[in-house]
C-alpha cells in the first residue's frame, strides 16, 4: 500500500512539472488560436508565449487542487486505520 501512494505522488508530481515546463507550439484550443491569427494579422509578429503560459496554468491548477485532496484524504483514511 505504501508503494502505491509513494507512486501515485510521483505521477502527481511528474505531472506537475511537466505541465509547467513551457513548450513552444501554438495555441492548444480553437478559439485561443483563431485570437492568435487574428492578432498576427493585425499586428506583424504577435507574442504567443504569454497566451501559451497562461494556458499552461489554468492546467495546473486542477491538479494541484486534486492532489491536495487527494494526500488529505489519504492521510484521514490512515489515521482511521491506525
Amino acid at each position: 500500500m505504501k508503494k502505491t501512494a509513494i507512486f501515485s505522488l510521483f505521477a502527481l508530481v511528474l505531472s506537475v512539472l511537466l505541465s509547467l515546463a513551457p513548450l513552444a507550439g501554438k495555441a492548444q484550443c480553437s478559439m485561443c488560436k483563431t485570437q492568435v491569427e487574428s492578432a498576427r494579422d493585425e499586428k506583424g509578429e504577435y507574442d504567443t508565449s504569454g497566451l501559451n503560459s497562461g494556458i499552461l496554468y489554468l492546467m495546473t491548477v486542477p491538479y494541484i487542487l486534486i492532489g491536495t485532496v487527494g494526500y488529505f484524504w489519504y492521510r484521514h483514511t490512515h489515521q482511521q486505520k491506525k
